[in-house]
Parts: structure tokens; C-alpha cells; sequence
């Protein structure tokens, strides 16, 4: 129990520090209820910005509660009660979560004045209206994040009975483009390496450690960067790839990838041009290698790759190699049974099925004639 001894009044009003910490606490009453709130700082130049932004959040529920008392909500008031659900979700990692406001964001930047309009009022035109403008200008992707966002935000006045009909059910979600891999054959990719060698600028030793990392285990470039050398088991011949809440694999879950050839080949280099390492110290020395492999796919003449073009250089390498997809699928951390990497690599599984159907024949082949040999 926090004695009144704990807690000191400052100069600011609603503004109060707890004593055995020294952190700053908004103390507000809005309509008649005290409300308390860390504000996680223990300056008051920017409490009181923090204590600006709590009051007026305070204000607007309080506001909202009265007009949902009385029948009535705007946008802003959903949108409130969306944002904290939000950001209640324990299931959502902190990027998701990131990208949503982003999505939000631009939903009110391209809808002048809705955060005040009269959620009643929002009709199924009006919705239409907005997703047609808005399509014009932005990706299928961010297009169809930002309209679930506005049918999820739209679905809080439908549960307080202030709509019947969700009015943004009725926009179509545009089709995503299918992005069309040019990957580089096996020798330009040799000759990409090179280049970056040769470049002997700073750092070019460890962007071909990563390169080659990358494109030796499919990793995502923020998977790769934290692996450590306790992450590799020599004996099993594999590297284990953590799910981290914050940092680690996209989906949150642990897998395990196995080391082909040339990645241990890879690993060992390291480990013997380096000398003694703990198992603690991390693998890759760069975070990124975006301007090394810029570099060398103009001066060789290859289409420019990205980070993630190299994990999609190992998963074509694998199904070429006549790697099941489903198992692709697996050491790439996808959850979905293989969907995405079917959709994704699925053209080579297609060109491999019709290289084997012409080694399939009911009948034997004629045999070839047989000219004597001269005596």
C-alpha cells in the first residue's frame, strides 16, 4: 500500500511525482471520477506533454460514453474504443501493431473531417466514395489494411446498436499483384559475390558473409542478424532460428533450418578466419548489405536484389533441387502448410512436373538400328 508520504505535489497542476522512484503521475478528475496514470518519465518537460495528451484522451472517452448514453457517436469515439483494443492485444507483436496506426493514419488523411462525422451518418456511398479515390494512389496491400480497418472500427457502432448494416462491408478488396521473381542464375550469382569482393571497400568482407548467408539459410535479414554462434549445432548439421516477441521471426516461432553444404562450408570459414569467439557473439558483423549488392548488380549487369530477394533465392534453389515445397514451406517459417510458397514458387514445381512427365512412357522406346561393324 502507497502511503501519502510516497507522493509529492509539483508546480504543475494534475501533476504529481511518486517519491520512491521518481516517476511523474497524471491525477485527473473527469466527471467526477480520479483518474491516476504513470507517465513514465521523471521530467516534467515532458510529463506535462504527456499529461496534455492523457487529459484530452480522458475528456473524449468521457465525451463519448455521454454521447453513446444519449444515442449518438462519431468516428473518433470507434476509434478510440478500437486503438485500445488495439493495443490490449497480447497477440499482436509490436510491428503489427505499428502498422495498423499507419493504416489509420492514412484512412484520416484520406477521409476529410470523418473523425467528426456522425458514425449514423457514414453511409455505403460515402465509403465507396473514399475507397475509389484512395485506391488510385496506394498499393493493393496497404489499400485492403487500410479498408479492414475501417470495417473493424465502423463494427464497434454495429455492436452499440447505433447502425444496423456495417456501410464499408461493401468495398472490394483490390487483388494483390503477383510480384514476378528474376532471380539470378547459379553464375551470376558467383559473379555478384565476386564483385562485392573486389569492391575492398570497408566492410565488403562481412556484406559477402551475409550475402551468402542469407542466400545459403532463407533467413529474414532481421532472423539473420541474431543468430548466434549457440544457435548452430555443428553436430546436428543445423541452425536454429528463435522466435523473439520483439525482434525475432515474423510469426513469433522457433524453427529449425538445416545446413546445406555450402552453409557450413560458410560457418566454418568464419569461425577458422576469426579465431576464438564466445557462443554468445553473433555471426553476421553487418546489419545490412543493401548497398554492396546494389553495387554489384549494376556492375554485373543483374537485376537489383533486395535482402529478401535472397531468401527467395534459396527457396528456388531448394525446389530445383527437387526439395518438396511442403518441406520448403517449413524451413522458411511459414505456418500455412506450404499456401504462400506454393503461390509463390509454385511456376517452378510446375516446369520440374513437366520435365519428369517426359521421362514416363507406357511403351518401350524403339530401339535404335544396329550397322555391323565391317570386318
Amino acid at each position: 500500500m502507497i502511503s501519502n508520504a510516497d507522493w509529492q505535489k509539483t508546480n504543475v497542476t494534475n501533476l504529481i511525482r511518486y517519491v520512491p522512484k521518481g516517476t511523474l503521475y497524471a491525477r485527473v478528475r473527469v466527471c467526477g471520477k480520479l483518474k491516476k496514470k504513470s507517465l513514465k518519465t521523471t521530467k516534467i518537460s515532458v510529463a506535462k506533454l504527456r499529461l496534455a495528451d492523457f487529459v484530452k484522451a480522458e475528456l473524449r472517452k468521457a465525451g463519448s460514453r455521454a454521447r453513446i448514453g444519449e444515442g449518438k457517436m462519431v468516428f473518433q469515439d470507434c476509434l478510440d474504443t478500437y486503438v485500445a483494443r488495439l493495443e490490449g492485444n497480447a497477440a499482436l507483436k509490436p510491428r503489427s501493431k505499428q502498422y495498423r496506426h499507419e493504416r489509420i493514419k492514412a484512412l484520416l488523411k484520406s477521409w476529410s473531417g470523418l473523425a467528426e462525422k456522425d458514425v449514423s451518418k457514414i453511409s455505403k456511398d460515402d465509403c465507396l466514395r473514399w475507397a475509389g479515390a484512395y485506391a488510385e494512389n496506394t498499393s493493393p496491400s496497404n489499400y485492403n489494411n487500410t479498408v479492414d480497418s475501417l470495417r473493424l472500427i465502423l463494427k464497434i457502432a454495429k455492436e452499440e446498436g447505433l447502425i444496423y448494416d456495417n456501410p464499408a462491408e461493401e468495398i472490394k478488396k483490390k487483388r494483390p499483384k503477383q510480384k514476378i521473381l528474376e532471380l539470378p542464375s547459379n553464375e551470376q550469382f558467383q559473379k555478384l559475390l565476386g564483385a562485392v569482393t573486389q569492391k575492398r571497400v570497408r566492410y565488403s568482407e562481412y556484406c559477402v558473409e551475409l550475402i551468402k548467408f542469407l542466400a545459403f539459410g532463407g533467413f529474414r535479414l532481421g532472423e539473420a542478424i541474431r543468430i548466434c554462434w549457440a544457435d548452430c549445432d555443428f553436430e546436428k548439421k543445423e541452425i536454429l532460428v528463435r522466435g523473439d516477441e520483439l525482434t525475432g521471426t515474423k510469426n513469433g516461432l522457433v524453427r529449425r533450418v538445416p545446413m546445406i553444404p555450402e552453409m557450413e562450408n560458410l560457418l566454418s570459414s568464419i569461425r577458422q578466419n576469426r579465431g576464438i569467439e564466445s557462443n554468445s557473439s553473433l555471426i553476421m558483423r553487418v546489419k545490412k548489405c543493401r548497398g554492396a549488392l546494389a553495387s554489384a548488380c549494376r556492375k554485373e549487369s543483374i537485376k537489383r536484389l533486395t535482402h529478401h530477394d535472397l531468401r527467395h533465392f534459396f527457396a528456388t534453389r531448394c525446389i530445383e533441387s527437387n526439395v518438396d515445397i511442403l518441406t520448403v514451406s517449413k524451413w522458411l517459417g511459414h505456418k500455412d502448410g506450404g499456401a504462400l510458397a506454393l503461390k509463390t514458387y509454385g511456376h517452378l514445381r510446375d516446369q520440374h512436373s513437366r520435365e519428369m512427365a517426359q521421362m514416363v512412357s507406357f511403351f518401350p522406346k524403339p530401339l535404335s538400328s544396329i550397322h555391323p561393324t565391317s570386318v
